[in-house]
């Protein structure tokens, strides 16, 4: 059979003609008023924080985490997903609201160009949200970059905390891809320009001040978390906090907009809260605890993402942002689709639009693995195969079946065609398994376990690594966290996303590898040590062609190539 070659508009074309419904009413729509917004122009606002006091004793709504299959280069639609459930359960009769992260210029304007979804399933002002939107990382970046300074101009004048220049491990940040910044030194010039030293760059994404920002549950708790930041350790090797250099208060001031949670609507004009952006290959990947709470407390229904696959988002989700916040979520959705599945199964990316179900079958252990690991979550799961026009019914056919021979919940979803009348189905779905309250979430490790036991939990029962290595470095750096007592915190995994291994060419689902630990880094004001594995980098760089190079306004103003 012939794949559906029915033709859309651009995304950015579709976000163009969206009929916009003024933020006053949206926030309408959550029972709110004027006096709980900040403004930020006509379908922008964010949410005082104030109203907090007055909501936090309503009972919370149904919480839906949507994750996915281990992405692919060719990009699987979770965030379209998330957006078009949203609106389809609007359309079914539950009041919905989504959450989602905010888009980070850096893969904006190198690999993806976009990221507020697709079709007619996009949050909007589309071309606001992936460009400065409310100002949220220039203050977070500001912020991290006061404290770098702070640090330098400390060292200089008379250096009272003794802070050793080789282990500052405070880097600088900047919202860009930008590979030239990643290993730098400062302070040249002479005397008066400060102590040369190594230093770098992050992308704004991987800051500790975003999983901070992400992780707060007030103004209160931001600034305490900010000051138990590690930035660097003494000549004695003791560490150096940001409430040691005396600068939480200062970075605290510079985030206090930033903390508040934005309010924007979908297409459908579903409300949606898009707030915070951590990298779920490096940091923990979810919208801000903030923002969901606030939804929970607004809205029958709560439809937020975890970034990449259930291995990366979902597991931090659960394993770190839930259980910081308390949250229960009732069902997860795990969005899959056909190419993705094929290129799990050995097909090369410019062969995907050829029908293959020989590559699909192979593909799906990838799948399996995810289901697998949200019943050790404890949570029901439905499986969304989000529908591409290429995709063929004997491909489509192939994964429902597979899904009915194994008792899989599953549903096809159009949302990227048809906005939230092609996700009812998948809508229908997600209200049954959350109103059966089967979901009983337990975590993959206790936090009283010692560091390698719980990197071995993930790896093992997430992963389905057979054992984890690690090098001289991160030996010593555990034994340092012992010794400083930051072991009972949870971990935080950076790994590539297009594999459950460490390694990006190891696709499908890999069995008996070995993951390999290069680096542990204490990021004790968000609450979390990370655990780099493989080759990931906290920069990324820009690839041959930049997206950025297909961007333009033109003398209107108006926007092209962000998709």
């Amino acid at each position: 059979m012939k794949p559906n070659t029915h033709t859309v508009p651009s995304d950015i074309e579709i976000a163009q003609n969206a009929k916009k419904k003024p933020i006053r009413d949206i926030a309408s729509q959550l029972g709110l008023n004027e006096e709980d917004l900040e403004l930020y122009g006509k379908y922008k606002a964010k949410i005082n924080l104030k109203l907090w006091d007055q909501l936090k004793t309503r009972t919370d709504g149904k919480l839906v985490l949507v994750t996915a299959i281990s992405p692919t280069p060719a990009g699987e639609g979770k965030s379209t997903v998330t957006v078009g459930l949203g609106q389809a359960l609007n359309r079914v009769g539950k009041q919905a609201t989504v959450c989602l992260r905010e888009p980070s210029l850096g893969p904006n304007m190198g690999i993806k160009g976009g990221a507020a979804g697709g079709g007619y399933s996009q949050v909007v002002p589309m071309e606001d949200i992936n460009l400065h939107f409310t100002g949220d990382f220039h203050a977070i970046t500001t912020a991290h970059n006061a404290i770098a300074a702070l640090i330098d101009n400390h060292i200089h004048r008379d250096n009272e905390l003794q802070i050793d220049p080789r282990r500052i491990v405070w880097k600088r940040v900047l919202d860009l891809n930008d590979r030239a910044l990643r290993h730098i030194v400062v302070g040249l010039g002479g005397p008066a320009h400060g102590l040369p030293h190594e230093g770098g760059f992050d992308i704004t994404v991987a800051s500790e001040l975003m999983a901070i920002l992400c992780l707060a549950q007030d103004l209160e708790d931001l600034k305490e978390r900010i000051g138990r930041i590690v930035v660097a350790y003494r000549y004695d090797q003791s560490p150096v906090t940001v409430a040691d250099l005396g600068a939480q208060g200062a970075a605290a001031l510079l985030l206090k907009d930033a903390i508040q949670p934005n309010l924007v609507q979908t297409l459908e004009n579903t409300p949606a809260f898009v707030h915070g952006g951590p990298f779920a290959n490096i940091a923990h990947g979810c919208n801000s605890l903030m923002a969901t709470r606030f939804s929970l407390k607004l809205s029958e229904y709560t439809v937020t993402e975890a970034g990449f696959g259930a291995d990366l988002g979902a597991e931090k989700f659960l394993d770190i942002k839930s259980r910081t916040g308390g949250l229960q979520p009732d069902v997860a959705v795990i969005v899959a689709t056909v190419r993705a599945l094929k290129m799990h199964g050995g097909v090369a990316k410019e062969d995907l639009k050829t029908p293959n179900l020989t590559a699909l079958r192979q593909g799906l252990p990838n799948l399996e693995r995810h289901l697998d690991t949200m019943k050790e979550f404890g949570l029901p799961a439905v499986v969304s195969i989000n529908r591409f026009p290429t995709d063929t019914e004997e491909e489509l056919n192939l994964i429902q079946a597979w899904c009915q021979e194994r008792g899989v919940s599953c549903a096809l979803t159009e949302i990227w065609e048809k906005g939230g009348a092609g996700g009812e189905n998948l809508a229908r779905e997600v209200i049954r398994l959350a109103e059966e309250g089967k979901a009983d979430l337990h975590f993959i490790y206790d936090l009283d376990q010692p560091i390698r036991s719980k990197i071995a939990a993930i790896a093992q029962k997430v992963y389905g690594a057979a054992q984890v290595e690690y090098s001289p470095e991160a030996e010593k750096q555990i034994a340092q966290c012992e010794k400083n007592g930051w072991d009972q915190l949870p971990i935080c995994m950076a790994k590539t996303q297009y594999s459950l291994s460490d390694d990006p060419s190891l696709l499908g689902r890999p069995e008996g590898f070995t993951l390999h630990v290069r680096e542990i880094r204490p990021s004790v004001g968000a609450g979390f040590l990370v655990a780099l594995t493989g080759n990931m980098l906290t920069m990324p760089g820009l690839p041959k062609k930049p997206a950025a190079l297909g961007m333009d306004v033109d003398k209107e103003g108006r926007v092209y190539g962000l998709f």
